[in-house]
């Protein structure tokens, strides 16, 4: 019988180093509204969302967190399990993404952002407003079941920031999102898929179990894992089209159709 090969035991492998085996399948979705006002690129449609799921079920796969696919993948029981994220936690998740998760058995990683809860992407100065989780509608997310994970404080480009405040961005959200869920918080997700030394390293030495970037490049590890971008446009062949394709070939085509 197949399966997948686990992922290094220690959480604390270093960033740079390719991780043993293949990389885990992860989705990167955003916000899951109407897709009328779209500049960014960020949403789908919860009938998009519907088919994208439908799809996964026919396959045998299942969405899960990133944590659970991780957790899976050391024990060899990771086939068939593909890991879904949703950044920047808008709003919409709860009242579209939730309940079709959960239709189709499946559970997702919501990375928030500690510092604007309640508020909106006030970095997207192009698009529309949208509005983002309050404090009670991410516990509404981990109380069904999904894991919250963090997207820093303010959806800052980390690389950019002096050691001190990308400390503060890293270890304060950790801080106030495990304070909020009364959980532990095992993921990070760079803004704007934005990486370098520093910052992975900030982020294993923050106590992160797995950081989630978009193209790595060098810097792939478990705290620099690949995702694969999954818009509007992607019909069930385009996302088989991706499934098949492993991540290190993807990463000029993501970039090119938008990070946020």
């Amino acid at each position: 019988m197949h399966v997948d090969p686990p992922f290094p035991e220690s959480c604390g492998a270093r960033p740079g180093v390719p991780l043993t085996g293949s990389y885990p399948w992860v989705a990167m979705y955003h916000s899951v509204d109407d897709c009328s006002d779209d500049p960014y690129n960020v949403t789908v449609s919860p009938e998009r969302l519907q088919q994208q799921l439908s799809w996964l079920r026919s396959r045998g796969l299942r969405g899960v967190g990133v944590a659970e696919l991780l957790d899976a993948r050391r024990r060899g029981a990771g086939r068939g399990l593909v890991g879904l994220t949703f950044d920047d936690g808008y709003g919409d998740f709860v009242e579209n993404a939730l309940p079709l998760l959960r239709h189709y058995g499946c559970t997702a990683t919501v990375f928030v952002l500690a510092g604007r809860l309640g508020g909106d992407n006030a970095w997207d100065p192009g698009g529309p407003r949208k509005p983002l989780l309050t404090a009670q509608g991410i516990r509404a997310a981990a109380a069904a079941g999904m894991e919250i994970g963090s997207h820093g404080l303010l959806h800052v480009d980390l690389t950019r920031l002096g050691e001190r405040e990308r400390r503060a961005e890293i270890q304060r959200s950790r801080a106030q999102i495990a304070e909020l869920t009364g959980g532990t918080v095992h993921g990070f997700c760079y803004p704007y898929g934005s990486i370098d030394r520093p910052t992975v390293d900030a982020v294993r030495r923050a106590g992160y179990r797995y950081g989630c970037a978009v193209s790595p490049g060098p810097l792939a590890g478990i705290h620099a894992l690949p995702r694969v971008f999954v818009g509007q446009r992607d019909t069930p062949w385009r996302l088989e089209l991706k499934r098949r394709i492993r991540p290190g070939r993807r990463q000029a085509r993501q970039v090119e159709e938008g990070v946020r």
